[in-house]
């Protein structure tokens, strides 16, 4: 199954308190609105990422598209700090949040049949609200908004190898009830 990773959130502590307002006007692309958002954002073009920068040193680093471009957008992060003389982490502890993930079964899918027949207690599948229908994988704890199209959005995930997993089981069980 070709799955693409479309979003890798991620968070981590610079270790030291910040000021946003001082970050703000020395960090080229950094846009601190505190009536609006109470973090500073900074944008990033390559690679297109934003990190989102708060008061207590906390980081979130959202839109990287695998693992190690996380990690590389937040070191590079923590150098631009230091650059500007703030005395932050040199290896801040990054942790992944949730990874989000798409797969195409190339197939058109009968959700209706589908919620029918994998019963209520993990699926939920109300058309006039919502177009696809949520199936919830207990083990790995991932969520999949299935399409008539036969597209599948994966969240939840914090690793990768547990996007596969929740597929596989997904089709598996698909594949067993004849929806497939």
């Amino acid at each position: 199954m070709d799955i693409k990773v479309e979003n890798v959130v991620a968070s981590a502590s610079s270790g030291a308190e910040l000021d946003l307002k001082r970050i703000s006007m020395e960090l080229e692309g950094a846009e601190y609105v505190p009536e609006k958002f109470p973090g500073l954002i900074y944008k990033i073009k390559d690679p297109k990422t934003a990190m989102l920068l708060f008061t207590s040193g906390k980081l979130v680093c959202t839109g990287a598209k695998s693992v190690e471009m996380v990690n590389e957008v937040i070191f590079r992060v923590m150098g631009q700090l230091r650059e500007l003389g703030i005395d932050v982490l040199e290896k801040p502890d990054v942790k992944i949040q949730n990874i989000v993930a798409t797969t195409d079964l190339k197939t058109e899918l009968n959700l209706n049949s589908i919620a029918i027949t994998l019963g209520l207690e993990r699926v939920e599948y109300e058309p006039e609200q919502f177009p696809g229908l949520v199936y919830r994988v207990a083990e790995p704890k991932v969520v999949a908004l299935l399409f008539g199209s036969g597209k599948i959005v994966c969240t939840g995930a914090k690793v990768i190898p547990d996007i596969d997993l929740a597929l596989q089981q997904i089709k598996k069980e698909l594949s067993e009830a004849g929806l497939l």
